[in-house]
């Protein structure tokens, strides 16, 4: 294995000698759990620790390692290593913090595709999809949506999910698959290219895990069936993990992620909804909400069947937790300014006496 296997290229080496890493080892890290990480190199794989400096000057989470970061290293144990410096990241798939108003944390960083998947017979929701879409779009990842679990429903069935999200969503590929029956794996291994970069976005008992085993050949990831209780799936991927497959490919697992916040994505957003946005250049307000105004040409759109209803709340949906986002960023940026000038005050006053 080489570091070009893992997805390293020219443009990852120039930012090592222009960045002065060059007496420092290369890694990926292919796994993260509360601030520990595994970093993998051509030759093995390593638990790794950031330096105090690093973790001192982070003011944000984006600035800690996430899974699929390049990092430079020096080994200071067997099989222990130090994280000195993270790369420029090329791409990366966020989302809004869990519980965290106004902070944003990366799923996976340096992603060339992103595979949505969903199930067909209970986790289909077109909104996650769309969801899904915006943060893949803001982030420049190109996005891939599968439904899984195809011999679960009947070929007529599968066909009208299958027309609903073309419908809806344009120029995305579409791969129905089964992991029983096979169908679907050739055209999906036909999508995956050799040291590029695929991260799994679905929630929980989708078949993330599955799929990476079929794609692997091997039994990498832990598996677990629906509850029947609930109909829910069991957490079995707790952490974010990177693995290289048989073909070249490299696949990013991640969590069963129950909340898929919008954070600030407009770009994502204009993408995601084309026809709202080509729409709203002909409305009469230039700061058109496409809610209640005279002169929208969104809701004349929307009343004479052009878009789709549920897109359309999906859009405003996701319009607001953009905005709810923002303000919140603004407030707290508002709150550590007034906090800066009086400690400032306070030191000032402090000097006179």
């Amino acid at each position: 294995m080489t570091l070009e296997d893992l997805g390293y290229n020219e443009e990852l080496e120039q930012f090592r000698k222009t960045r002065d890493l060059d007496s420092f080892n290369v890694g990926r890290v292919i796994s993260e759990h509360k601030e520990r990480y595994v970093v993998k190199t051509p030759e093995k794989e390593y638990d790794a620790d950031i330096i105090g400096n690093l973790r001192f000057t982070a003011q944000k989470r984006s600035d800690f390692p996430a899974v699929g970061d390049w990092v430079a290293i020096s080994e200071y144990e067997k099989d222990k290593v130090l994280i000195h410096a993270v790369f420029s990241r090329k791409t990366f798939i966020e989302r809004q913090a869990v519980g965290k108003h106004g902070e944003k944390q990366i799923i996976a960083a340096n992603i060339d595709y992103a595979f949505i998947v969903q199930a067909v017979d209970r986790d289909f929701n077109m909104n996650r999809i769309e969801r899904y879409l915006a943060i893949c779009n803001t982030s420049d990842v190109k996005p891939v949506i599968i439904l899984s679990k195809a011999d679960l429903v009947n070929n007529e069935e599968l066909e009208n999910l299958t027309g609903k999200v073309e419908q809806r969503i344009k120029n995305v590929p579409i791969v129905a698959i089964s992991n029983e029956t096979q169908k679907g794996y050739t055209k999906l291994n036909e999508l995956i290219l050799k040291g590029k970069t695929y991260c799994l976005l679905g929630s929980s008992g989708v078949g993330k895990s599955t799929l990476i085993n079929k794609l692997s050949g091997k039994q990498i990831m832990k598996t677990n069936t629906i509850s029947e209780s609930t109909n829910k799936g069991r957490h079995i991927t707790s952490h974010r993990e990177l693995i290289v497959i048989e073909n070249g490919g490299i696949l990013i697992d991640n969590p069963g992620m129950r909340e898929v916040g919008i954070a600030d994505s407009s770009a994502g957003l204009e993408v995601t909804f084309e026809s709202i946005t080509e729409l709203s250049g002909s409305c009469k307000f230039r700061d058109c909400t496409h809610t209640t105004e005279s002169g929208c040409a969104v809701l004349s759109a929307l009343n004479e069947g052009e878009i789709d209803r549920d897109s359309y709340e999906n859009y405003l949906k996701m319009i607001r937790e953009k905005e709810y986002f923002e303000s919140t960023v603004a407030e707290r940026r508002k709150k550590d300014k007034d906090f800066g000038k009086m400690v400032k005050n306070y030191k000032k006053t402090k000097k006179l006496k």
